[in-house]
């Protein structure tokens, strides 16, 4: 049974990356699993730190991107938003220029104020580059994500 709220596309969350950060570095997602986003991002002079290598902020980036996409498309966004309370990341290997990272994004724990969830990147081996956990709030708001159009 599907964890999501609602029916958005990838294809409609994948437009709400323009004109920020996401878009910015890349990042895609690629799919939605029953209990998980999929995505990737690219290694590159976007991503990259000056010795050439995936650079541990945008690994950061990433995860956080993951798990607050994760935690929006399982709230009622007309009463909810979610917003990055806490997260934490282990860097086990580089991402090498001119590939991919590919990471995904499962709950460990959906409540009523706050989600946790749990991050993996890894390479396009499927060797794990970071591993990250990031604590969500769940606010009281309307309104959401917009695409870059209505900013």
């Amino acid at each position: 049974m599907s964890i999501w709220f609602g029916d958005l596309t990838v294809e409609q969350l994948n437009a709400m990356h323009a004109g920020c950060l996401n878009g910015t570095l890349g990042m895609e997602i690629l799919e939605l699993t029953e209990d998980s986003v999929r995505a990737r991002m690219p290694v590159d002079h976007r991503t990259t730190q000056p010795a050439g290598v995936l650079h541990g902020g945008a690994s950061v980036a990433f995860a956080e991107t993951l798990a607050s996409w994760g935690g929006y498309l399982t709230v009622d966004r007309e009463r909810f938003h979610v917003v990055g309370q806490e997260i934490n990341a282990n860097h086990v290997r580089p991402g090498l220029p001119g590939t991919w990272v590919h990471g995904s994004a499962t709950p460990l724990s959906r409540g009523r104020r706050s989600q946790v969830w749990d991050i993996r990147i890894t390479d396009e081996d499927g060797k794990l580059v970071c591993v990250s956990r990031c604590t969500l709030a769940i606010v009281e708001v309307p309104g959401g994500y917009r695409t870059a159009e209505e900013r």
